[in-house]
């Protein structure tokens, strides 16, 4: 077969990496489901703006029932929303919601796409939503997938119109719609040619349904078809494989409740053929669809025929004339100059990896391979325990062991090792991280390549956040390196320093796109032979035992050799001109790194110490350097920021380390610049100490003792008014009347305590799912309603909330981030007091932004004010108008 062999390992590997997971083994009878999969020929792909969009459903049905590929290709990670389960947002929160999709996926059997769209917040028409996106862009990608998946059919969750709700929804159909003419047409995108072909679905259809419908309306006209059924392979129905999926969704809060029995689905016709009966009417499923696959399916079916679920290994010399006969049409696509039919070739390369996982599923052999240590750096050599366990009746013969990606390791054997049925092999191997070179050079104006090599340190970051992107758009590398490492272009003379020299493949960044993740750091590679050669693969990821939870398994992480953190989502706000403590604390990500660290500040800001020097003997060592900053007479009043840099050996280090944890995905790194925002404002403040109930997770405490606040987070049955006196006010978190369900029993002593005189400050609360009718001492009825143009103009009325402490002006609403406001009032009680208005585009003024109240000798104030994201960015406005709600009423200033 004249190909590449890397290629060949990635796909092969790619079903039996699944990151941070137990190396995946396989019942009977879902290597039976596999085997009938095999036999079919057909793919769908489902399309809307986020996480959480999908219809579980109908993938788990499509992916189980039917047998196809079926993949969900979100718009959005849906970093723009807001996090119940923690404080991670914007990045943070897409890592997660990206990491909550895998983990639906991998139990309704979808597979997970994206493009480059950045969720930069609510929108309400696609017009707004394109004014940020790159509408190009955004369709670039969706073309992009769709030509490598090369679905039969495409199906949106959304209209194409108001009726969608959402911006992003809107827009995502809208696009569809383009992307089904554009894919199969040439001339667009003709840049993605060079590795894929165009590629025409037969028809595109709308999953429409009862929310979408108008009254009255008559459906009979749509496609149907029963999603409901049972699988007694799985031993689900799809309803109960969708409630389990979409349950992952913990960070939206979409815990689901299973369903069972019949649960129609609906499609409306958009654009391709028209089918009356069925979806996928007119494709063919089958291995006729491609030249000489009838004598595949004929193959595929005698193993199905005589499988034994008692014994499923003597299925094993079945699947190798299988396997044999869809290699020959590989190696066939591959010699031929130019591709006689593309989609034989997409179909024999996907049921060539199909094959290989059932071989190995078949045999029951288990592969595993674990790294002695959870990260490393460039050029570390690491430990690799592996164990290869043979289930199978048969002795296995292992005649090397390779790996693919960023950890080199090449074993050949003078004879094959044996090991027999029954038995286990484990044995350590050396492996060595690869250090890589990029080429950079071209210096403007010259007429030949000045080539400068420099090594850059490898880390793990997600592919999507290596570069800065814009509001509406992640940026993407130009060339990467096959693995779950990616480096800054341009790299043109990358290599691995490990033994045996085998090589990394750099690829172009175009390949990036679409992709979940960024794959595993390596793949163990085992190439053994028993009668025929095959390959068995284990993501190299690291493993620990928890006393209490078992074993628990980590991506293994690279990263540099000196991490510098600042504290997470922290600002730095000057009211006076008093220092403030800077704490940076380093970390050695291997032993023996020493260097100088500084913080960079803009002009008329001073830090002492200048400069700190640091060494750290061991790895994983921290060192916290504490530095005092503070404003000069000459410091620009306003948002600044500060940078932490680390300089090791003349090269510079700037980025932290943030770890992920939660038990429903898999663990992740991130490494953040070493930024934080910096801010001189001039604020005076009334009353000195606050009580703080945490809701959904917020950093507004730590926001709070920036400006001098003394801030105690109280538990929910702490909440009566006798301990609620010592304090000038009581600050709710996000959400927190719809996750705290012991403020049902604590609010009449919430009331009792602003009725003999404090104060509360509620943030905003999400009108579905309150623990309680009233969150108020009068009515308000609670909406979707919104402000998401961040620097939409603001009215101000006369009101004491805006004159004291702090005169708040327009000047105060400038520099917003993301939005200006959620979930306001659209009704409410005369005795609610109105403070600012505002709008969209194009709509009638909001009124209910912060409502204010007197009760008894105190008062209460609800404020939908998106102050959770404007405090942690260092929005000078925001930290005034909180002030002067927790002041409100008091006469004495502090």
């Amino acid at each position: 077969m004249i190909r590449s062999l890397r290629p060949l390992l990635a796909a092969l590997l790619l079903p039996l990496t699944a990151l941070a997971q137990t190396p995946k083994t396989y019942t009977s009878s879902e290597i039976l489901l596999g085997l009938k999969k095999l036999n079919v020929l057909g793919s769908v792909m489902y399309l809307a703006a986020h996480p959480d969009d999908e219809n579980t459903r109908l993938i788990a049905y499509l992916a189980n029932e039917r047998l196809l590929e079926t993949s969900y290709l979100s718009c959005t990670r849906g970093d723009g929303g807001q996090n119940l389960i923690g404080p991670e947002l914007r990045e943070g929160l897409g890592v997660i919601r990206t990491q909550e999709l895998l983990a639906a996926r991998r139990l309704d059997g979808g597979r997970q796409f994206f493009t480059r769209a950045n969720d930069f917040g609510f929108s309400k028409t696609s017009d707004e939503t394109f004014r940020i996106w790159d509408k190009e862009q955004v369709l670039a990608d969706m073309v992009w997938v769709i030509r490598q998946r090369r679905p039969d059919v495409l199906i949106t969750r959304f209209p194409p119109d108001a009726r969608a709700g959402h911006g992003h929804h809107q827009a995502s159909a809208i696009l569809a719609a383009e992307a089904f003419d554009a894919a199969g047409d040439p001339k667009r995108f003709p840049e993605q040619l060079q590795y894929v072909q165009a590629w025409q679905p037969k028809r595109l259809l709308w999953n429409t349904g009862s929310f979408f419908v108008k009254p009255g309306e008559n459906m009979d006209g749509y496609l149907k078809l029963d999603a409901g059924g049972y699988n007694p392979l799985l031993g689900q129905s799809y309803g109960e494989i969708a409630a389990r999926s979409r349950s992952n969704h913990r960070s939206q809060g979409f815990g689901s409740a299973a369903q069972r029995g019949e649960a129609l689905e609906y499609f409306q016709p958009v654009k391709g053929d028209k089918a009356t009966k069925d979806l996928f009417e007119g494709v063919d499923q089958t291995w006729n669809r491609v030249p000489g696959g009838a004598a595949v399916g004929k193959l595929i079916e005698e193993v199905i025929r005589k499988y034994d679920p008692s014994n499923p290994s003597a299925s094993v010399a079945g699947l190798l004339k299988v396997r044999e006969a869809v290699e020959k049409m590989v190696s066939s696509s591959y010699n031929s100059q130019a591709t006689r039919d593309s989609n034989a070739t997409f179909w024999a390369l996907e049921k060539e990896a199909e094959v290989q996982t059932l071989i190995q599923a078949a045999s029951g052999i288990y592969v595993d391979a674990v790294a002695d240590v959870p990260t490393a750096v460039a050029g570390q050599k690491l430990i690799i325990n592996l164990e290869v366990a043979n289930r199978a009746t048969a002795p296995l013969k292992i005649n090397s062991i390779s790996s693919f990606g960023l950890v080199s390791i090449d074993t050949a054997f003078e004879k094959p090792i044996v090991v027999d049925a029954g038995k286990a092999l484990r044995m350590p191997l050396h492996g060595t991280v690869s250090t890589f070179l990029s080429s950079d050079g071209f210096a403007k104006g010259a007429k030949k390549r000045d080539i400068k090599e420099k090594q850059y340190p490898a880390f793990s970051q997600p592919y999507w956040l290596l570069e800065k992107g814009s509001v509406g758009m992640y940026a993407i590398p130009n060339q990467y390196v096959v693995g779950r490492t990616t480096l800054y272009p341009p790299l043109s003379a990358i290599s691995s320093s490990g033994s045996g020299g085998m090589q990394n493949v750099v690829t172009p960044g175009q390949h990036l796109i679409g992709n979940a993740e960024n794959g595993p750091i390596a793949s163990i590679a085992v190439f053994t032979s028993a009668g025929n050669a095959s390959i068995l693969g284990s993501a190299i990821q690291y493993k620990h035992t928890d006393p209490v939870l078992g074993e628990l398994y980590q991506p293994l992480a690279v990263v540099p050799p000196v991490l510098v953190n600042l504290p997470p989502a922290r600002s730095y706000v000057f009211a006076d001109a008093q220092p403030k403590t800077v704490p940076v604390t380093l970390r050695a990500g291997r032993a023996g790194v020493s260097g100088r660290l500084a913080l960079a500040l803009p002009a008329g800001w001073k830090c002492e110490p200048a400069t700190a020097d640091f060494a750290l003997a061991a790895k994983d060592e921290e060192l916290t350097v504490n530095f005092q900053v503070q404003p000069l007479a000459g410091a620009a009043p306003g948002r600044a920021e500060l940078r932490a840099t680390a300089t090791v050996a003349g090269q510079a280090y700037a980025r932290g380390i943030q770890k992920i944890e939660y038990p429903h995905i898999p663990t992740q790194f991130l490494f953040p610049e070493a930024v934080a925002p910096l801010v001189k404002l001039d604020l005076k403040r009334r009353g000195q100490n606050v009580a703080y109930l945490m809701g959904a997770g917020d950093e507004v405490p730590d926001a709070l003792r920036q400006i001098g606040y003394n801030v105690t987070l109280l538990k929910p049955e702490e909440l009566n008014a006798a301990n609620l006196k010592k304090y000038d006010a009581l600050v709710l978190g996000v959400r927190a009347y719809n996750t705290v369900d012991r403020l049902k029993t604590q609010q009449p002593e919430i009331l009792k305590y602003i009725e003999q005189g404090g104060n509360v400050v509620v943030q905003y609360v999400v009108n579905r799912g309150t623990v309680m009718p009233e969150i108020g001492p009068y009515p308000m009825s609670l909406s979707t309603d919104r402000v998401t143009v961040e620097d939409a103009p603001v009215t101000l009325k006369k009101h004491q909330l805006l004159a004291a402490p702090n005169k708040i002006t327009e000047q105060d609403f400038r520099g917003w981030v993301q939005e200006q406001g959620l979930y306001y009032p659209s009704k409410w009680d005369p005795k609610y007091q109105t403070v600012i208005s505002s709008s969209d585009p194009g709509e009638a003024p909001k009124e209910s932004a912060i409502l204010v109240t007197d009760y008894g000798k105190g008062h209460y104030i609800y404020t939908g004010l998106s102050l959770f994201r404007e405090l942690p960015a260092g929005v000078p406005g925001a930290y005034r108008l909180i002030t002067n709600m927790i002041s409100y009423g008091k006469e004495v200033a502090q």
